[in-house]
Formats: structure tokens, sequence, C-alpha cells
């Protein structure tokens, strides 16, 4: 139901990326291939954690945590992705480094790989990996210039997560700065805190010695906000609301149980056929990446200008730990785009690294 979408690239001694045809035909035999997931082999400490989850995953109680019929569902897509990571165990260095991320953006896992295969940490290599696709604005959905919210303005999501530690910077709704993985990073090294938002975390960031304020909007981003306008700001995100099938300003509809029309007015029902036009193959590509250093060491970052339309101050689930990303360097690491307002309902790639939580008998 939240329509995840998941493409590996990898990065291999002598030829960090594979062909787009190889990348596919690798990824679809892991889909079809894997639908359980084990920690790697010789983790004490993963071993430990997988059984208090199985004896947790028995607990009749712990079994509500996902709706019936659509638990075996999210176990399968959550699996697909973990491939990479199952098969090889932490410390085993002829293993690493390895780079992974979403979607075929090469110059991207190019930079990551080159940063690890240099002696640079995981996190490090995340960074390097997520910021050049900040650089290069991949399709539009990364970094300034793409994915305008009502008001025309582009905002950044952002987070880096050490999988050693465990700690996580994010920044959310960022606006004026265009540095999100970096300003994430900042958050996590000079911070106490996890998650910042909005102007905010643009002075923070600024502060820290990121450039700005810089408008993160560009001609291309205000010709598809004006072509939206001009359709009667259809799609949006918006439900319940009057006008139904126009621009705002927008009031909540009074009466209960009126007939719901148009994208924006989705019901519980209807919202997986309803979202279907507002999540598209450039609409969610958020960069998701995981690197591991030549230590086994494991880290995951995250970098977004979000859902295009959006309404003003609607952070996705790119920032989110768990939700798009999510690294431990005892178990692995894993990430997807999609539909970011369901993933977040659910932390999947919290619970895809300790999926006993939810692999039961139904």
């Amino acid at each position: 139901r939240s329509r995840l979408s998941c493409h590996i690239a990898t990065g291999i001694p002598n030829d960090p990326v594979t062909s787009p045809d190889s990348l596919l035909a690798y990824y679809n035999r892991r889909r079809i291939k894997f639908s359980t997931f084990s920690p790697p082999a010789g983790s004490r400490t993963a071993r430990k954690r997988m059984k208090e989850l199985e004896a947790t995953s028995r607990d009749p109680h712990s079994r509500s945590m996902l709706p019936g019929k659509n638990r075996l569902a999210l176990v399968y897509v959550l699996t697909s992705f973990l491939a990479v990571a199952e098969s090889s165990g932490v410390g085993i260095s002829t293993q690493y480094p390895l780079v992974v991320s979403t979607w075929p953006f090469r110059e991207a896992v190019r930079a990551a790989w080159r940063a690890v295969d240099s002696g640079l940490s995981a996190v490090d290599s995340v960074v390097e990996g997520c910021s050049t696709c900040e650089v290069l604005r991949c399709d539009g959905t990364v970094g300034p210039g793409g994915s305008p919210d009502e008001n025309a303005e582009t905002t950044i999501d952002a987070m880096i997560m050490n999988g050693v530690t465990m700690e996580v910077g994010a920044v959310g709704a960022m606006r004026y700065v265009k540095d999100g993985i970096k300003a994430a990073k900042l958050v996590m090294q000079y911070s106490k805190h996890t998650f910042l938002v909005g102007e905010q975390a643009s002075v923070f960031a600024i502060s820290m010695g990121l450039q700005g304020p810089t408008n993160l909007s560009s001609s291309e981003s205000i010709e598809t906000w004006s072509n939206w306008k001009d359709n009667g700001c259809q799609p949006n995100f918006r439900r319940d609301v009057i006008p139904a099938n126009g621009c705002g300003p927008y009031r909540a509809r009074d009466s209960v149980g009126s007939k719901k029309v148009g994208c924006s007015q989705s019901g519980s029902v209807e919202e997986t056929e309803s979202r279907s036009c507002l999540v598209g193959p450039h609409n969610h590509d958020t960069i998701s990446m995981a690197v591991f250093d030549r230590m086994g060491h494991i880290a995951a970052g995250t970098s977004t200008n979000g859902a295009t339309f959006k309404i003003p101050g609607r952070v996705g689930d790119g920032p989110i730990a768990g939700s798009a990303a999510y690294a431990d360097s005892e178990v692995g690491a894993c990430g997807a785009t999609g539909d970011g307002d369901i993933m977040m309902r659910f932390l999947p790639w919290y619970i895809a690294l300790y999926p006993p939580v939810v692999c039961f008998k139904l």
C-alpha cells in the first residue's frame, strides 16, 4: 500500500557502478529469492538481539503493531531491499567497502565509493555521496531547484545515521540552505539534538559554516508550480476541504460524510488509489544510501527536496530514522523511497533490520 520503490546500485573494486540492466536483473533476482533476513554471521550482539525480538514476536500483545492485511505484504517489501547487506557479516574485510543506493544515481555512488575507498569513514562517505546528488540535483528530487510546495518554495529534508554509535542528525523543511546532508551531519556533530526543522535549522547550519541564505527555487521549479496553479492547484495533498478542486484559501468541509471528489479528497478506503496521482516516479526519488567502510562500520543517509506540491511545513520520511533509512553495524543497513507519509506510519526500515517483530505466524 505504500507504493515503495527500491533500486540498487553497488560499489565494487575497479567498477564502482554496474550497468543499469545488470542492476535491474540483480534486483529482480534478489526480490524473488529473499523472503527472510538473517543477522550477520558471527555477530553475538546481533544474535542476542534477534532472540529477544523473537520472544517479543511470540507475545500476542506485540502483534497489534501492524494491521493484519498489511503484515505479510510489508514483510515482503522490506526484505527485498536487504539482500546486499545480509549476505556478509561485519568484520569480513574482504567484503568491504561497499556502497548501496536507491536509484541508478551513478555519480553519487561513485563519489561515495571514492571516499570510502580512500579510507574515509562510512559516515563521511555517505555525506560525500548524497552531497554529490544534491549538487547534481538528481532527477530534480534531490537538492535545490525542485519539488516546489504550494507556495512555490523548495525546502530540504536530510538525515545521516551512524550505525556504530546509533547517533542521528537530521534536518526537515529546511529553507535557504542547499546542503542538506552536510547540515544533518552538523546537527549530529555539533549538537545534542537529533532533528532540527524549518528556518531555525537553516540558522543553525549557516552558523556552523554552511553557505546561505540561498534561494532554493529554480526556473524549472517555478515553471512546474505555475503550470500546477493554472491547473487549479491539482493534484494536491489536501482532503475534506473546500474548495475541493481549486486553489485556496481552504477551509475544512463542514458537512460530515459529504462526497469526496478529486485526487485531494482521499478517504481511508480509497487512499491507495487516490494517492497514486500524487506519488509517481519523479515525485519521491529521495536518495537513500548505505556505506560499509573498510572496518565493516555502517552508515546510512538520505537527502530529498520532498514531495512536489506539498503543504508548506510538511516534513517527509527522508529525515526520519527508520522511515527512509536505518543503520546498525551489528545487523545491516537499508533504505528505500516511496510514499513518505505512508512509510512514516510504520518505520519500515527499522522493522526490516529486526524482522522477528513482524515475522510471526499470521
